[in-house]
Order: structure tokens, then sequence, then C-alpha cells
């Protein structure tokens, strides 16, 4: 997270000095022809370590409860336009145009950085229109008899089976609109809420997934350690930061130079995760094995997210990569095999993974499976559960409890949401969302700044283009016969809103994935008084 004070505190510094020190308005620059909208009044942000370790804190003072969350989820983001909209996303959305999808770590350039002579991109309208007001005006939360007159006739589409619907004023947790909210529904996706909060809450937000090599001398046996990092790359191009298995190499054929050695055994531990690697969708391409040791999320081609071919055997295809690069750096090792690093072996070289709140983002964003699967085994691992299936879901639960969420009808089957036997309610994903913006909660943000901002990122890209483009931030959630949408948007009223709208027995995909958006975009427009 030290990358988002970084980004932030020069902005605010600037600020400062040009206004009062104790209640200053932030006032970016207005790229041309985008839509102004107004700030939080906040005093100084002041960047302290300690808050957890590594991290950052910023200190906000706002009018009313919604500012100060809104402010906070802002200052978590960063960096932003005037507009609300993360600069960085405005610029991968040009980059992205051709392919409308979004680019977390792929092969193609730097991300967030738009195409070599690319025109500077129009903003979308604020992402949080309408935040701050008046520093002495307190805004009410949409009425519940105005809002039902609203949305209920949008999601009363004939397309829809059984419905899960819960709007909450994110500020104080209050429910302004409910339809069968606690009725626990198959999520799809969504469930990817779940596991970001629980994996947050176990491990923190700067945790990091590590790989390393163990050496034991007696044998010259070189073990390649899985540390459950499917972010992990063999790829030469590496602009998303994530953990390089080229580097892991170098770093070890060092360390068996200042040994001598030159020639190795070479093995692989996949031991972390003692479970069957077989998710029960079986095989598919949304998905890798279940393994602690992969590159590239074992995708045959260049793709980073979406469907994608994978590896039969993603360790053992890694380990072989891995056997190549220590070659170029002048180590002979033999096939690699499976094998298990003892208390003997010394650790040789690690490399880690991005903080776990990159992560977070990612998986959201993304809707990345496996991702999400392998979050949820560190969870299990962290709360000292078996890393499998079982292991999860008794760790999700104990997790959730922690926050004092609802979970009355819940079930956890499994990290990603592919799993049909999940349970979610709409009310438990908003109240996660309500804890996610807590101050007392700072740890949980990723859970709302990874969110897909609708028209730019992820699985929003191509969605909304009328209507609240920019606008809704929100997780979407496709199976057969499901189709979910839960997240956050700031109404016309400048009021932050939590919703979760859950459908099941869905007849026609398309239509009711129409109208969860019209839902959504009409939430943007009320006022609702």
């Amino acid at each position: 997270m030290e990358r988002f004070a970084n980004a932030v505190r020069p902005r605010l510094a600037r600020t400062a000095a040009a206004v009062r020190p104790r209640l200053a308005r932030l006032r970016p620059r207005r790229p041309e022809g985008a839509v102004t909208a107004a700030l939080p009044r906040i005093t100084r942000a002041v960047v302290r370590p300690g808050t957890w370790p590594g991290a950052w804190r910023f200190t906000v003072v706002a009018a009313t409860a919604g500012t100060v969350l809104a402010a906070g989820v802002v200052s978590a983001a960063g960096p932003w336009d005037s507009t609300g909209q993360r600069t960085t996303e405005q610029d991968r959305a040009v980059a992205l145009e051709a392919t409308r999808g979004t680019d977390h770590g792929g092969t193609h350039g730097n991300a967030g950085t738009p195409p070599r002579g690319s025109r500077t991109p129009p903003s979308a309208p604020s992402v949080l229109t309408g935040l701050g007001g008046g520093a002495t005006t307190v805004k009410s939360a949409p009425v519940g008899k105005a809002l039902t007159g609203t949305l209920a006739p949008l999601l009363k589409s004939p397309a829809f089976g059984g419905l899960s619907a819960s709007v909450v004023d994110a500020s104080t947790g209050r429910s302004v609109y409910g339809d069968d909210a606690e009725d626990a529904l198959t999520p799809a996706s969504t469930t990817k809420i779940v596991t970001a909060a629980a994996a947050l809450t176990a491990l923190g937000p700067d945790h990091r997934l590590t790989t390393r090599t163990t050496f034991e001398p007696d044998t010259k046996e070189v073990i390649l350690v899985g540390g459950g990092d499917p972010t992990l790359t063999a790829r030469e191009k590496n602009p998303a930061g994530s953990a390089s298995l080229r580097d892991l190499a170098g770093r070890t054929a060092a360390a068996l130079a200042e040994r001598g050695v030159r020639e190795v055994t070479l093995s692989y531990d996949t031991t972390l995760y003692p479970g069957g690697e077989r998710h029960p969708i079986g095989v598919n391409p949304n998905l890798a094995a279940l393994t602690p040791l992969m590159a590239d999320e074992a995708r045959v081609n260049d793709s980073a997210s979406g469907p994608a071919d994978r590896f039969a055997d993603p360790a053992a295809e890694a380990a072989r990569k891995f056997g190549t690069f220590l070659k170029d750096h002048g180590v002979e090792a033999t096939p690699p095999g499976p094998s298990k690093s003892t208390a003997r072996a010394g650790t040789l070289a690690t490399v880690s993974s991005p903080p776990l709140a990159t992560l977070v983002e990612r998986m959201l964003t993304n809707s990345d499976n496996d991702l999400a699967e392998a979050l949820a085994r560190h969870t299990a691992i962290a709360t000292g559960e078996r890393a499998d299936f079982a292991g999860v879901s008794a760790a999700v639960r104990a997790q959730l409890q922690k926050l004092g969420v609802p979970l009355k009808g819940a079930a956890f089957k499994d990290g990603s949401g592919l799993d049909r036997g999940n349970r979610l309610t709409a009310g438990l994903l908003t109240a996660l969302f309500v804890k996610s913006g807590d101050p007392a909660h700072p740890e949980l943000r990723p859970v709302l700044t990874g969110l897909p901002v609708a028209g730019f990122t992820g699985t929003l890209t191509g969605r909304y283009a009328d209507g609240a483009a920019g606008v809704v931030r929100a997780k979407t959630g496709t199976l057969t016969g499901v189709n979910a949408l839960a997240g956050t948007v700031v109404d016309r009223e400048g009021r932050l809103l939590a919703f979760a709208f859950l459908a099941t027995g869905t007849t026609d995909p398309t239509t009711a994935q129409a109208a969860l958006d019209k839902a959504a975009t009409a939430l943007a427009a009320c006022g609702c008084r």
C-alpha cells in the first residue's frame, strides 16, 4: 500500500502549501472536457508507518460520515483526476480500447501506459460525483419508499427466477432497500468479495507470497518450492511487478556459484497444498490445476486474464522452465521431478509477489479464479486450517465471524465462486462493503478499490456504454442460470450506497445482465426523496 501513499503525498503537499493546512480543498487540474466533481474537504493527509507493518494512514476531517468514508476510498485508490476517476484507469482504457479488456500484468507494455501517440482519453462521468458537498450540509440517504418505486420494477424482470437484493447507506450501514436480502442464493463470482475480505483479515494487506529454492548439499539437489503464488511469471517482460521465475533462477545460480556447484539434481515441492489438484468443475479453461507451484497461471498462451488452455501439470511445467533458466546461467540441471524440501535443505534464493492488497485488486478487477483459489488457501494456512476446500470453508467463515457480518444461510465451497454449492445473501455482501469503508478496518480497503469500474476496467469494461459508465464500481457474477452484481455507487445526492443483486434461475443471461445494469444505473441517477 506504500505505493498509494507515495502517489498521493506529493499532490496533497502541493495543495497544503497553497491553502490553509487545516481545511484544504483538493483542486487537481481538470482534464479538457471533463465533468467537474465536488471532492471532500479534508485536512492535510499525514502518512505514517505503523497502522500495520509497512503501511499507511490518512487523517481525514469531513463534514459527514459519508464524506469520511468517501475520502478514505479516494486516498486508498489514487491517484485520481478531478472527476474522481483513477488516472491509470483512463490511460488503460485507451491502451485496451481495441480489445475491450483489462491488462493486469500482460505482455503488451506497462500497465496503465497508453500507446505511443495516443490522444488524452476523455474522462467518464465522475466515479465519486458529488462527494463533499457543503461543509455544513448532511445529506440523508434515499428514502425507502421512493427507492422502492424506482428499483422494484427493474428488479421484477421476467429474466429472473429467485432474487436477493440489498441497498444500504455505506456510511451508516442502514438498509434503504431490501428484497429477500437474507435469502442465500448461488453468488457465482461475487464470492470473490468474501474471499478478499477473509484473506485481508487473516493475512493483512502487506502479506506477500514467496517462492523459494533450497539446496541439499549432500546430494546436490536444488528444490523449487511452490509458495502458492499463481502470479509468478516465467515471461521475459514483467510490467506488473510479479515475482519472476527468471530472477529466481539467476539468484539461485549465483548462490550455487558461491558454493562452487555447476551441476545439480532439480526437483520441485508442491506440499504446501495437501488436497487434490482438481476443482469440482474438473478440467476447465477458467481455472488451472490447484497447485502451489505454477507460472503465469499455467496458461499455454500469452494471455493474462480470462479463459485459456492450461498446462496439465503446472508444477512440472514451471520446474522445466526453471531448469532452462538455470542452464542460461551456466548451471546444468537434470529433468525435474517431484520431491519435498526437508529441514536439512538451506534456502538458496527467494522471490515474492506484490503485496496482498495488489493481488486482491487484481483478483476482483479481472475476476481471477486462480488467484481467488490461491488466496482462499492462504487464508486457511494462516488460520491453521488444511489448505483444501474443507479448510477454506472453515477459515473463511471464521474470518467473517470476526468481522461481525451476517452469515445465516451462507455456505463457502471454494474461493472463486465456480462451485454452485456456494451460498451468499445480498445482505452479507453489502455488510462487507460497509466494513471495507469503515475507518476501523483500513486493511479491507482493497475490497472497494479493486472493484471494476463501469465502462473502464475488468469485467465491466464493455458494459455501461450509456448512463453509469465511470460511476458504478461493481463485481460481476455469472454462471449458467445465475447473474449477480455487487458494488458501490454514488447517487445524485452525493450519497455513497452499497448494493448487491443476486439472481438465480435466469432464463436469458443477456436480458438478466442488462436488467442488473439498469438497476445499478437507476441508483446512480436517483435522489429518491
